[in-house]
């Protein structure tokens, strides 16, 4: 799902770092977004509504609205469309409203 290609932007570099999404090993290009490592793995749905229970993914890409959020390294809530990948980031589908785990 990634563009390999681009004449304008010039992005030739592969993937150097792996992060998980629920326990599964996604190749990730350090820095990149995680919603655009997790897009170019083919994960569609970042997270359940908290009443109805309703898959959300990306929607703006820029950290206002909250449909990309996850649970990063245990922190709930965290917008993924703005916040860099990183080698061995763990990433979970949030359920709900998120919960904090205690210190």
């Amino acid at each position: 799902m990634r563009v390999p290609f681009h004449p304008i932007l010039d992005d030739d570099e592969e993937p150097d770092c792996t992060i998980y999404h629920n326990g599964e090993a996604i190749p990730a290009k350090t820095g990149e977004p995680i919603a655009a490592a997790l897009l170019a793995a083919g994960v569609k749905v970042f997270r359940e509504t908290a009443k109805r229970r309703r898959p959300r993914g990306i929607y703006c890409g820029i950290g206002r609205c909250t449909d990309c959020v996850m649970v990063v390294d245990g922190e709930p809530n965290v917008r993924t469309c703005v916040t860099p990948a990183r080698a061995g980031m763990r990433i979970e589908t949030q359920k709900g409203l998120g919960e904090w785990k205690a210190p």
